[in-house]
């Protein structure tokens, strides 16, 4: 039996396109959940926190957290990241990748190639 494996992300960006091409390409069977379209829950998200820390969650190089306001950003810490990525998906790293709990945040090709146990 396979592992149920969700990408997270957003449709639209380019590292996302790389790691869904890697999986197609290495066929590694997926489902995909567009943060656009689907939103994301505060419980979801707190799992992920556990796994791998707020801190690695939160893309603060990103444009939408650039243009926060100032207020929004000062003295972050996990409650107040979370609803920030709730209230802003986009301000969630991608991809988040969820192998049946276990969570990989961001795309390697090689993170992947030891995931999946491929060359």
């Amino acid at each position: 039996m396979s592992a149920t494996i969700t990408i997270y992300g957003i449709k639209s960006c380019d590292t996302m396109r790389k790691a869904m091409k890697w999986l197609e390409a290495h066929s590694v069977a997926y489902s995909f959940h567009d943060y656009k379209k689907q939103g994301i829950d505060t419980v979801t998200l707190k799992q992920w926190a556990q796994n791998v820390g707020w801190e690695k969650l939160l893309n603060k190089a990103g444009t939408t957290f650039r243009k926060l306001p100032d207020s929004k950003k000062e003295n972050i810490d996990e409650s107040r990241a979370l609803a920030l990525m709730v209230a802003y998906p986009s301000l969630i790293k991608r991809p988040v990748l969820d192998r049946e709990g276990e969570i990989t945040v961001g795309f390697k090709p090689e993170v992947y190639a030891g995931l999946f146990a491929v060359n």
